[in-house]
């Protein structure tokens, strides 16, 4: 007798299933999103069994499938950049304007599907192919200050991955996660047949955190924000991913060959990219022994202003104020 495969047992349990289903004997969970919004619900146990269902169709369409959907989604942020970059700014009251579309357009050098290219080793003891497998639903808990990019980055990551994912955004900015997300779904539902392989509560709150993390078809957190959030996700007793605050240093070195006008452009580029709402923005520079003349006097040159102690003060004054 041959030894069943992963897919045959699956064909089999579904023809089941389904024969139960049509005589009454068990009765399926209604996966209803929001009327009009593929992929959104109100409560996260509907929104995990959707995405279940996502993970499982995902597994059945395969590699291409992956692929597919990675490049679409990578599309779309660049098609609906300034589209979405503006719904999201007037949603979130923070940042620039200005910016929101680049973010959304970097998604596109998100690494996707080339970075997982299975390992073959071969040696006096045997083959060994190292190849990497899905988690299945994967909860993803995305900031205010970057709503959608964060969302379509976690997005190519993990359904090149294999993954169906749920998200719990932050409430601040859950109006244009709703919005991408059941725009996604469609354009995936189009493409591959696809329903529901990205999922998000429309309302989501401390309470649907709790939910989602509890569920046992939740194999995996994905968290990407502040302390508070990054430290509860780590009690939750799930294996979860954490990116909390980034907020680097600028290291200047004294280096002869520095072009220093050049190292202060770069400077005030990075820090004052969407008003350093990103962590990986520049937050204070070091800048080492004959350097720090040097690299004052050039970010003088391109525009910076230097403060004076009471400037300052005058400054965090009129901050604590507002």
């Amino acid at each position: 007798m041959s030894q069943l495969n992963e897919a045959a047992i699956r064909n089999v349990v579904s023809e089941v299933l389904a024969q139960m289903q049509s005589k009454g004997t068990l009765a399926m969970p209604t996966l209803q999103s929001r009327p009009g919004k593929h992929g959104v619900f109100d409560e996260p146990e509907q929104a995990v069994a959707a995405a279940r269902s996502g993970f499982e169709q995902l597994q059945q369409k395969g590699w291409a499938a992956r692929i597919k959907i990675v490049e679409l989604v990578k599309q779309m942020c660049v098609d609906n950049a300034e589209r979405w970059g503006q719904i999201e700014f007037n949603e979130t009251k923070i940042g620039r304007l200005a910016h929101k579309p680049a973010k959304l357009q970097g998604v596109k050098n998100v690494l996707g599907p080339e970075y997982l290219t299975p390992q073959g080793m071969s040696g006096d003891f045997g083959i060994t192919m190292d190849e990497a497998a899905p988690w299945g639903v994967i909860v993803a808990i995305t900031p205010l200050t970057h709503s959608v990019p964060t969302i379509a980055g976690n997005i190519v990551n993990m359904v090149a991955a294999g993954n169906s994912i749920v998200f719990n955004p932050h409430p601040g900015g859950a109006g244009v996660a709703a919005l991408a997300i059941d725009e996604f779904n469609e354009a995936i539902k189009a493409e591959t047949g696809i329903s529901n392989l990205l999922c998000t509560i429309e309302k989501p709150s401390l309470d649907s955190f709790n939910a989602l993390c509890a569920a046992d078809d939740v194999n995996l957190l994905c968290i990407t924000g502040g302390p508070g959030v990054v430290d509860a996700a780590m009690k939750t007793g799930k294996r979860a991913i954490c990116a909390g605050p980034g907020n680097p240093p600028v290291l200047v070195d004294d280096c002869n060959q520095l072009d220093f006008d050049r190292v202060a452009r770069d400077i005030i580029a990075g820090g004052g990219f969407d008003n350093n709402l990103l962590c990986i923005g520049e937050k204070q520079i070091i800048a080492v022994g004959d350097s720090y003349q040097k690299t004052l006097a050039a970010m003088q040159r391109q525009g910076a202003v230097l403060l004076n102690a009471q400037q300052l003060a005058a400054i965090k004054s009129e901050v604590l104020r507002l």
